[in-house]
């Protein structure tokens, strides 16, 4: 995973929410472009704000995949989403 890509994922409209993938399994959701930040001048690092008092720096050697899938993301309530 480069920066360029996690950049062209935040930067794509219509906005598609997307799950950061990391290789210890965790997952990452980012409902929305502002809870994703990359400083211009970062190559390996990028920060994920799940709220205002909580965020995440994440190193880009750990993210193995961006998952556009919206059927794995549950849904507000907890509940997953049936199409």
């Amino acid at each position: 995973m480069t920066v360029e890509q996690l950049r062209l994922a935040r930067q794509t409209r219509p906005f598609k929410p997307f799950d950061i993938c990391l290789a210890d399994g965790q997952r990452i959701p980012v409902p929305h472009p502002d809870f994703l930040f990359a400083p211009p001048e970062a190559f390996r690092t990028f920060v994920v704000y799940r709220n205002p008092e909580a965020y995440q720096i994440v190193d880009l050697l750990l993210v193995t995949t961006l998952d556009f899938d919206e059927r794995r993301r549950p849904s507000g309530n907890g509940r997953r989403r049936r199409k």
